[in-house]
């Protein structure tokens, strides 16, 4: 495998490629989003606030990239009415798509579990664990279309080691890396397909500010510099790979 630290990736990456980032609107996914598009990806952009995402497109076309689509969804209660509705756009506008990256998440509390209040627990579920697998079974006939199709898992530090007061959140991510692993099994001998995860540790985003609200933000890794390994997993030089959790930035 590729020394992350130092991967460079061509320009030309992701040319053609069709690549579903969940999440878009803001913070990593955001970041991943122009940064695919700028490698030559058409991008659906996936999140909840369409005010966020039509900042991206902008930004995106702006830039000369491949023109993009808005997907606005709310992954905390979608009903399989809306994936059925979700897979026949994508299969009528694009046919395929070569790449998810699961990047939706959100924190819910950060308490004892003594204190966890079960409505939190079910939306933090929903979001971080449900959607990525529901979204995964329902869009896998387009992902079988592609010639060389990535899907893209995000865990956490939480997510290997448990850790006090993490609660949903560290066991959506312990599920996140067992879903990836098992997609990857089950999917072995289809070498079209893989699965890996993602941890992309400590990150200036507004969840990271909510999980540690004294922090200085300048002490962490910003979006931007820890793409090499969202680029390297997205693409075709990780063909081969899967089964695998990766972390984006050095341990």
């Amino acid at each position: 495998m590729l020394d992350l630290n130092h991967y460079q990736p061509r320009s030309n990456l992701l040319e053609n490629r069709i690549i579903l980032v969940t999440g878009a609107g803001e913070g990593i996914g955001k970041s991943a989003a122009l940064t695919y598009a700028r490698h030559g990806a058409t991008v659906v952009l996936h999140g909840r606030t369409i005010a966020k995402l039509e900042a991206v497109y902008d930004q995106i076309e702006q830039a000369g990239g491949a023109k993009p689509a808005i997907l606005p969804l709310h992954l905390d209660n979608v009903s399989e009415l809306e994936y059925s509705q979700l897979f026949s756009t994508l299969q009528q506008q694009f046919g395929r798509l070569d790449g998810i990256l699961h990047n939706a998440g959100i924190l819910g509390h950060r308490v004892p579990l003594e204190q966890y209040d079960a409505q939190t627990w079910d939306a933090v579920m929903n979001v971080n664990l449900r959607a990525p697998f529901l979204l995964t079974q329902t869009l896998l006939p387009l992902l079988k279309q592609s010639q060389d199709a990535s899907v893209v898992f995000t865990s956490s530090g939480v997510g290997r080691t448990a850790r006090a007061q993490w609660g949903a959140y560290s066991v959506s991510k312990f599920g996140v890396e067992a879903l990836s692993r098992i997609f990857a099994a089950e999917f072995a001998d289809q070498a079209a397909i893989r699965f890996n995860c993602v941890n992309p540790g400590a990150t200036r985003t507004s969840m990271r500010a909510d999980a540690y609200p004294e922090e200085n933000p300048h002490s962490v890794a910003t979006p931007d510099s820890i793409m090499p390994t969202y680029l390297y997993l997205i693409g075709p030089d990780s063909r081969g790979v899967t089964g695998q959790s990766l972390d984006a930035q050095p341990t």
